[in-house]
């Protein structure tokens, strides 16, 4: 599936958890995605944890993120 068709999966409606992006507008924030996948749940557990998403809405996430920080410039302090 190429990006532009993944990135139609994420959704923003202000009457939806506030406006954040979401999945498909399931109410699953990309942000609690990525949160689960920072914190170590895999891609797999996540689909059995959360059945109504699929792999894909889980690429979305990511390329939705990858592009968000494409377009800002983010430095971090490493120590």
């Amino acid at each position: 599936m190429i990006n532009e068709n993944l990135l139609s999966r994420i959704v923003v409606d202000p009457e939806v958890c506030h406006g954040k992006p979401c999945v498909r507008g399931l109410r699953y924030p990309v942000e609690t995605i990525l949160e689960y996948l920072a914190g170590g749940d895999s891609v797999e557990d996540l689909l059995t944890e959360f059945p109504d998403l699929d792999r894909d809405d889980i690429l979305a996430c990511h390329e939705y993120s990858r592009r968000i920080l494409a377009a800002r410039s983010v430095h971090l302090a490493l120590k």
